[in-house]
């Protein structure tokens, strides 16, 4: 059987990014397609050997955002005709390519275009963009809601990259899906017996939904020490929060950061996030978790045995569960195991008999 892979765009590496680089290992010979591809961007993939963009590539601009409008176009006018297998990996468009009626497109889902869904979502990136262009996108976000749902139909076979996303795609696309969670690379994580740090840590892209200003806020009134790993637009904002206890370190080397999660007292993920891959790569050094009750920590967490879940995203919530975490033990051995469950191998292994399962049912 002939295999295509497709994705939205290669512009920054991230957990959509891994997912591509398993996809990658699993069928060697496929040829990726995608709308954008920024190889300087994405060491971390290695050099792919057959990358297929399509003429949004030549636009130069260094925000792939403003040629949102211009992607369903783009991903409708890849030629996959000669596949019998089509394996996207989407948050956005590329679950809307157009196969034949004999080609099976089993998409893997990180979440419904969240910007035409989630109302908190879109009024968020809103934000960006001069007040005089608000009227002209909230009638473009319409006009690509639209599409979207259609596009959905067009996938024969869901994969859910969590049990919260699975939902959403029930609800804004009325179509069933499989659960598989996103891999983790367990193996570059190595517990440590007897941490001998008194820190929590933070890992991740500084946005306002994941709430890293909620965390400084919360140690700033606790006075316990924390560490905040990561850039993004929120950088200046959240650095003008350090104080004595809340250190901002900004961008650190992998090594720094696998010395980071090994010796935290304990990771911090307050944000409701479809998946979640970094407290799963804390949870593989063996340490615990503090997680929002919600989203993808619902599949990942134990409540009690792999860390603590609270319910707001609030400094009194986060305060309560952090001092009720300091009452408790872990056992980082057990941590440490039940993050294996999530590992990239155990990944590939899923992926791959799903495919086959859904390509015999497929032809029968």
């Amino acid at each position: 059987m002939k295999i295509a892979i497709v994705t939205d765009w290669l512009t920054n590496y991230g957990g959509a990014e891994s997912v591509i680089s398993a996809f990658h290992d699993i069928f060697p010979d496929a040829p990726i397609y995608t709308t954008i591809y920024r190889p300087k961007n994405m060491k971390e993939l290695g050099k792919l050997k057959n990358v297929r963009t399509t003429w949004l590539d030549k636009i130069p601009t260094s925000k792939h955002q403003y040629l949102l409008n211009f992607m369903p176009t783009a991903v409708e006018m890849m030629d996959l005709n000669e596949y019998d297998i089509v394996l996207s990996s989407c948050h956005s468009v590329s679950k809307g390519v157009i196969t034949k009626p004999n080609t099976l497109h089993i998409s893997y889902c990180h979440t419904p275009m969240r910007y035409a869904w989630e109302s908190w979502d879109f009024e968020t990136r809103l934000k960006k963009f001069p007040t005089f262009l608000h009227p002209i996108i909230r009638k473009s976000i319409k006009k690509i809601k639209k599409w979207d749902y259609c596009a959905a139909q067009r996938v024969d076979s869901y994969i859910a990259n969590s049990t919260h996303i699975g939902k959403q795609i029930k609800k804004h696309y009325e179509r069933d899906s499989h659960v598989i969670y996103p891999p983790v690379h367990t193996e570059k994580f190595k517990p440590v017996n007897n941490p001998t740090e008194d820190f929590y840590l933070a890992v991740g892209r500084l946005i306002p939904y994941k709430k890293f200003d909620l965390i400084a806020q919360t140690f700033n009134k606790l006075k316990k020490p924390v560490k905040i790993v990561g850039v993004g637009p929120q950088y200046e904002k959240i650095k003008a929060m350090e104080s004595e206890n809340v250190q901002v370190l900004g961008y650190v080397s992998e090594k720094e950061l696998m010395d980071l999660y090994a010796n935290c007292k304990a990771f911090l993920f307050p944000q409701l996030e479809d998946a979640g891959i970094v407290p799963l790569e804390a949870m593989s050094a063996g340490r615990p978790v503090i997680a929002l009750n919600k989203g993808g920590s619902l599949d990942t967490m134990i409540d009690g045995k792999t860390g603590v879940l609270f319910s707001d995203q609030t400094v009194k919530s986060l305060s309560d569960a952090i001092q009720k975490f300091e009452t408790m033990k872990f056992d980082p051995k057990f941590i440490r195991k039940h993050a294996e469950k999530y590992d990239v191998e155990l990944f590939k292994k899923k992926i791959l008999d799903y495919v086959e399962k859904e390509w015999g049912e497929f032809n029968r």
